[in-house]
């Protein structure tokens, strides 16, 4: 007995035998009617630990403790599965921890779900996406720009330091996108970074907004904002990495938390080709499936069900809190596929309208496709709604930009017949890991509105990058990356107004509102069959046709103006409806001409 006492009052006074402690509950809250989730407790002591729960229609399912590579239980981490009942009731449901040292409790907020009116509308080909930076959009709230807890991290004049762009800053200009044409956005991640990750792609914590962004109530005003005037909000969701300096990396909550560790790990490799080849061997797209991004972003290790389990209801808990309406999906093709097939059968089960696009960043549309879901490949559907469209994407830039033969648009967009839903594709002019489109042209905001003329009247979901709709310039990362002119006090001049934009800035934004405004109006650009009439070294000439709604476009890539003949079996009535200035077309003749300036489109109203 004595001996027992001894041993007893020696590992209290070593430490090694303290009550349980829980530091950080993971999700903080959950629904009622979502599947039972699975916290994770980070804390001190919680070895061999065992959990009750004492509320209506709440019960404890199963416990796990943390496993660590030397197979023993670490004590920082504790598993708690859950099952919710229909009739569970909302409050705080108290929970508690015992081991064999002490106890302790918490409480998980337990709320019913939001009806489906709120949001979750997913998108379509009748939006038009813009995607923010939040960072460098705008400044709502100098109060957040250097935040005590990250002291030395603002500095607008250092290209990678945080700019002091916000959720209110967003907010605050919804009315400015509303008037332009926007329908839907998409901001880059607003989870919790790292003290240089102000791009959001480094998180430290997937259930915190970062501090410079503001608070999860700030994100929520947003899209409600948002949606009060009709508009839809994607949230960018990064399943394949974290950043580097989140907790886990050095004591993750399991032995397979990550593919490697810190020390000894695969770099990422972008060649997708292999994943797609049904004849290449495993050690030829390992390195994409299990490295570390860049080398430095630790690889979830999404085969494991503990990290799936977490991902998936992060997901949910994500689009619960703020109504959203679908995901933009980061580093798509560097995720097991089995692992999307699960996010998604969970995710479109919880809410059917909801949309997801993921990044296949890739010009080869024999492999972006094989990414879509909707059809099975290699015995999985990833469930995607739909991949990016880098090919259409990088084809209009090498055309526009580089003057390659305009029928490759034709070529490019032939391959449609690789993806099970082509209509659901998402081409776009720019986005935050390439050139600004008018610095890669040599600033020419003539290429920039030809860019946009093809891009608004092509079939899909178009997305534009914030503040091209201005020309804005940029190189490479970061300089792709500028603060949108207008978004801070002080700024030289105010591009969010007509009054304070240049005349060129000007002259781009109205060429874009002008377009969105026709696409709003003619469904045959939203969501009509698109079918080639013309292509050759500098003209593409296609029709775009749905019920009675039909449209012709006619594309000039040359330097000067030129004549385009139209096929002979191609005689309908053609009124021009923009621009403005687009010439009458004499249709009595035995052949159509069409006379288009240089470098630019017109549109006419097939009758």
């Amino acid at each position: 007995m004595i001996r027992t006492l001894l041993l007893t009052f020696c590992l209290i006074s070593s430490g090694l035998a303290q009550s349980p402690k829980i530091e950080k509950v993971e999700p903080p809250n959950w629904y009622i009617g979502l599947p039972g989730p699975m916290l994770l407790i980070k804390g001190e002591n919680l070895q061999s630990a065992k959990v009750a729960v004492n509320a209506r229609g709440v019960q404890v399912a199963r416990v796990q403790g943390q496993r660590t590579e030397s197979s023993s239980d670490g004590g920082h981490y504790l598993f708690i599965w859950l099952e919710i009942a229909g009739d569970a009731q909302p409050g705080q449901i108290p929970i508690t921890v015992t081991t064999a040292q002490g106890s302790t409790k918490f409480e998980l907020p337990l709320t019913r779900r939001r009806p489906l009116s709120d949001g979750f509308r997913g998108f379509d080909g009748n939006d038009v996406i813009y995607l923010i930076m939040p960072d460098r959009f705008a400044d709502g709230d100098p109060s957040n720009d250097s935040p005590a807890t990250r002291p030395n991290t603002f500095d607008r004049a250092n290209p990678r330091a945080y700019h002091g762009g916000d959720l209110r800053g967003i907010t605050e200009h919804l009315d400015y996108l509303k008037n332009l044409g926007v329908t839907a956005i998409w901001t880059t991640p607003v989870y919790r970074n790292g003290s240089r990750d102000y791009h959001g792609y480094g998180a430290v914590d997937l259930y915190n907004v970062d501090e410079h962004l503001g608070t999860l109530d700030d994100y929520r005003n947003f899209v409600a904002a948002a949606h009060g005037r009709g508009m839809k909000v994607l949230f960018d969701i990064v399943p394949n990495h974290i950043g580097p300096t989140h907790p886990w990396v050095d004591d993750p909550p399991d032995a397979q938390w990550f593919h490697g560790s810190r020390t000894h790990h695969l770099p990422a490799e972008g060649n997708f080709a292999p994943i797609t080849d049904p004849h290449a061997l495993a050690p030829e797209w390992t390195n994409v499936i299990d490295g570390w991004f860049a080398n430095i972003l630790p690889d979830m290790n999404t085969e494991n069900p503990l990290v799936k389990q977490y991902l998936i209801q992060n997901a949910l808990w994500w689009t619960e809190q703020a109504a959203l309406d679908g995901f933009r999906i980061d580093t798509f093709p560097y995720v097991d596929r089995s692992f999307w097939h699960d996010f998604h059968a969970e995710l479109h089960t919880a809410y059917p309208d909801f949309k997801t696009v993921g990044e296949c960043f890739n010009g080869d549309a024999s492999i972006v496709s094989y990414f879509a879901g909707g059809v099975t490949r290699d015995g999985v559907d990833t469930g995607l709604d739909t991949p990016f469209d880098f090919p259409v994407s990088f084809t209009i830039r090498d055309v526009v930009i580089n003057d390659a033969p305009a029928w490759k648009l034709a070529e490019t967009l032939r391959m449609d017949r690789l993806y099970p839903h082509p209509e659901r594709l998402v081409p776009f002019e720019g986005n935050h890991d390439i050139d600004r489109f008018i610095t890669a042209a040599h600033d020419s905001a003539q290429k920039l509105k030809l860019a946009f003329s093809i891009l608004f009247t092509v079939r899909g979901t178009p997305e534009m990058y914030y503040g091209d709709e201005i020309g804005m310039p940029g190189n490479g990362d970061p300089d792709n990356r500028r603060d949108f002119p207008g978004g801070w006090a002080g700024d030289s001049h105010n591009s969010f107004t007509q009054s304070g934009r240049t005349a060129q800035e000007q002259d781009v934004f109205q060429h874009v509102q002008s377009l969105l405004r026709l696409r709003k109006q003619h469904p045959a650009l939203r969501n009509g069959d698109l079918k080639d009439i013309f292509a050759d070294e500098t003209a593409y000439v296609y029709r775009r046709e749905i019920g009675q709604d039909r449209l012709l476009m006619a594309i000039n890539n040359a330097e000067q103006p030129r004549t385009v003949a139209l096929p002979g079996f191609f005689h309908p009535n053609l009124i021009p409806v923009w621009p403005a200035e687009a010439p009458q077309i004499d249709t009595s003749g035995s052949v159509i001409r069409l006379e288009i300036p240089a470098k630019s489109a017109e549109i006419y109203e097939i009758r």
